[in-house]
């Protein structure tokens, strides 16, 4: 059933996109309480504590883009070019779109100086949280080269993913416990920007290819073991915050550092909740058709369709929500913990709904990747 050229919709990577997507707003907001609150404080500590543990919806996020990839294109011929005209168009629209929007809201530049500061964030995308983008770009590059891989070495992805992640593992070593003692200063920026190189996530995308090629064993395996799958997530969240600790009081890394996601702990955390996320998106896609309210149905339906744009537009929405949290005529770091929940909540619906406005009024739909000219085309 798997090889089927039969498109079926898997209702259940509809709830990945949009849970991982509205975690990484939640991440994203949270990052912004912190930087309204005194260092020394009681709440900053308790955030910095417990932030870590949303990390893993950056990973989630690598593994959906991996999946559909693999689910789009493993199971027919693939025109590597033909690939690459279709991926490149629609991801470089909407990403040099938004570095420009991005550039012109830092203030009164020149024209000179708008062009050289939207060339430098189109091509190192290093601020506006454009990395997901250019590491995108850099997976369809290779893309077709990991599609050869798996077929080439059929009846071996049991080891391919075994592999994959002690090759993670070795890295997130490296990256935690070598890397801060060496100069980095004349390596390329790829290197030194580990962050944004594609092969620091390349597990991620491995894991979401072989769970494509083998979806019904993968589903199976998650409905089997998805309790253990949920306390193995509780245990390692708690997890995260001695690991911040840990990290602060006996390595004395700095905050950055101690908070990053390229971590051996993060990466077995990642997949355990990723894991128990994939089960509660199968439970989802069960419940759905008679056992769920319209409005959800529909809310994660559409979400999931304007996930990308929500990313790409999310620095909007947070600039406001910052904005307003500036207007209030006092600064208190309980209060601010306090209203965090209701922070992010009014971020995320800004977000969700900016998104489906460019998705449904012509002509912004270029602007999250979807464009209404296409559409009606395809119609």
């Amino acid at each position: 059933m798997q090889r089927s050229n039969k498109r079926v919709y898997l209702f259940e990577v509809d709830f990945f996109r949009i849970v991982f997507i509205l975690g990484v707003l939640a991440n994203h907001t949270t990052t912004l309480i912190t930087h309204k609150m005194a260092s020394n404080s009681i709440p900053y500590e308790i955030l910095m504590a417990t932030h870590i543990s949303l990390h893993f919806t950056r990973m989630g996020f690598m593994f959906v883009t991996g999946l559909v990839l693999f689910m789009n294109n493993y199971f027919k011929p693939i025109s590597v070019f033909k690939f690459w005209k279709k991926r490149y168009l629609g991801v470089l629209v909407p990403y040099l779109s938004w570095t420009a929007i991005l550039t012109a809201t830092e203030g009164h530049l020149s024209l000179s100086e708008f062009l050289t500061q939207w060339i430098h964030l189109s091509v190192y995308a290093d601020d506006y949280y454009m990395y997901y983008i250019l590491v995108t770009m850099q997976l369809y590059l290779i893309f077709p080269l990991i599609v050869w891989m798996f077929k080439r070495f059929d009846s071996y992805h049991n080891i391919i993913i075994l592999i994959s992640a002690i090759i993670q593992l070795f890295m997130l070593f490296f990256i935690k416990y070598q890397l801060p003692n060496i100069d980095t200063n004349g390596w390329p920026y790829l290197l030194k920007n580990y962050g944004f190189n594609v092969f620091v996530y390349q597990f991620y995308f491995i894991m979401g290819g072989y769970a494509a090629i083998h979806y019904q064993e993968f589903v199976a395996f998650i409905r089997k073991w998805h309790a253990w799958l949920g306390r193995a997530s509780l245990i390692c969240a708690c997890g995260t915050v001695l690991l911040y600790f840990y990290n602060v009081n006996i390595l004395h890394l700095t905050l950055n550092k101690a908070e990053e996601v390229h971590q051996p702990f993060i990466f077995i955390y990642d997949i355990v909740i990723i894991g128990y996320i994939i089960w509660l998106g199968l439970r989802y896609a069960d419940l759905r058709k008679d056992r769920l309210p319209k409005f959800a149905t529909t809310f994660v339906g559409i979400g999931a369709k304007i996930s990308f744009g929500i990313y790409l537009s999310q620095t909007l929405p947070l600039a406001l929500m910052f904005v307003l949290l500036s207007m209030l005529p006092f600064d208190n770091n309980w209060f601010l913990l306090i209203i965090l929940p209701f922070v992010y909540v009014l971020t995320a619906l800004m977000g969700y709904t900016l998104s489906y406005f460019f998705y449904k009024v012509p002509p912004f739909g270029f602007l999250i990747g979807r464009p209404q000219t296409l559409r009606k085309l395809a119609k």
